[in-house]
């Protein structure tokens, strides 16, 4: 199998400039992506069990993997919530297919949002970091004349980062667009 162009760039380019940055004694010590995860929440799912079969299918297509639903884990009577519903659906990637991920959402997907500015740079605190993108239609995956609602979804990049600085030298290293750069 052919590896993914970011992978190889990864290995070749980050690796080497975040050793000297971090002044790491081994490459071992370099934080790497550990994966990707999709996550749709469908509060409307309580009333229309089709809503989750459609973003299923959706989350699929954009992702290459087969998605899961999520189920509630508790019963909450002012939403109408019944332990065990389908409340979202959600997909982990890893390795190659995170890679090939990534590249389609850096390169085509992010750049197909109207007036695009660029995302936050806020990370979690642990080098990892989460984006909301608010319309599944920005993947060339979906074909727009079939979508009969739209839908948002998080997408959250995981990292072996333990601090902030390091988890957004690594996403930066890999083309994301963040729009206030930190101050190195």
């Amino acid at each position: 199998m052919e590896t993914a162009r970011l992978k190889q760039v990864y290995k070749d380019t980050i690796v080497p400039a975040l050793k000297e940055q971090f002044n790491y004694s081994s490459v071992m010590q370099v934080p790497v992506l550990k994966k990707i995860v999709i996550n749709e929440g469908l509060g409307d799912a309580t009333q229309d069990k089709k809503i989750v079969d459609v973003a299923m299918n959706e989350l699929t297509s954009i992702a290459g993997q087969k998605a899961v639903a999520t189920y509630s884990k508790k019963d909450i009577a002012n939403f109408k919530l019944r332990k065990h519903m389908p409340i979202g659906v959600m997909v982990t990637l890893r390795r190659e297919r995170m890679y090939e991920f990534l590249e389609r959402l850096i390169r085509v997907a992010l750049p197909r949002i109207r007036d695009f500015k660029g995302i936050d740079s806020r990370l979690d605190g642990h080098g990892n970091y989460t984006m909301g993108i608010s319309e599944q239609i920005i993947f060339p995956e979906i074909n727009i004349d079939k979508v009969d609602r739209v839908q948002g979804m998080n997408i959250t990049f995981v990292t072996s980062a333990t601090t902030d600085e390091e988890g957004y030298a690594l996403l930066k290293g890999f083309g994301f667009p963040f729009k206030n750069a930190k101050k190195d």
